[in-house]
């Protein structure tokens, strides 16, 4: 099911093109990466497809309901998201189990699922075991994956990631991207992550939508290989 669509979109900063025709999909069970190099309006663009920004021209389409028929859940991840202070408050638990709050609804009674998913986030991020730790108290890598384990702990239908991976090692990386190719591969989750680590994703996702462009013009997605669906890689998270 198309969760994502962008059709011939421009956008300008008051008269500077930014973009120009900028056309992909993003589906239930894609893993899309978004590169480009440095200034390439990728935040731009995933800012569009939000509605907080307004196209110049063309058109974004997201879905309202899931694949299931059901209002679309939608998880997004700005950049540097994890910017608590040390006098923050809750713990780490606090902070991801409202991940599992009905929007406008601060504070529920969680249940045996929501306590399961909220589990499950932070052990995927490895950070279970930190769980009862005041957030002001974590560097910012760890913050950072806490802000990745409430956003799994909503579960939601799309995932719309700004270089999420910012202040990971290594390892760290490799597991966040493994869990990202489960969930679309296995619970048909729709992902578009914007990245500089394209070499090290290649292998999880079968979506690469790249912005080029040609000296003095806009950012643009050319209709190459480069903004073609990939056929998917094997699984290799179990």
């Amino acid at each position: 099911m198309q969760y994502i669509k962008v059709e011939d979109l421009a956008f300008h900063y008051e008269d500077e093109p930014v973009l120009e025709n900028i056309c992909f999909q993003v589906n239930s069970g894609d893993f899309a990466m978004l590169t480009g190099e440095n200034g390439a309006a990728k935040t731009t663009l995933l800012r569009n497809i939000l509605g907080l920004l307004k196209p110049t021209k063309g058109s974004v389409t997201l879905s309202k309901k899931n694949k299931e028929g059901e209002k679309l859940v939608v998880g997004y991840i700005p950049q540097q998201v994890a910017s608590f202070n040390a006098g923050f408050p809750s713990t780490v638990l606090e902070l991801v189990n409202s991940g599992r709050f009905p929007r406008g609804k601060w504070f529920k009674k969680l249940n045996a699922d929501d306590k399961e998913h909220v589990k499950k986030a932070l052990e995927s991020v490895g950070m279970w075991d930190a769980r009862h730790k005041k957030i002001g108290e974590l560097s910012g890598g760890q913050k950072q994956r806490i802000s990745i384990a409430r956003v799994f702990a909503m579960d939601p239908d799309l995932f719309i990631l700004d270089e999420p991976t910012t202040g990971m090692d290594v390892d760290s990386r490799e597991e966040f991207y493994k869990l990202l190719q489960h969930a679309s591969e296995f619970h048909n989750k729709g992902i578009l992550m914007v990245t500089h680590d394209h070499e090290e994703i290649r292998h999880y996702a079968n979506k690469h939508i790249e912005l080029i462009r040609k000296e003095g013009s806009p950012w643009r997605c050319f209709s190459t290989d480069s903004c073609k669906e990939r056929s998917k890689h094997p699984s290799s998270f179990h």
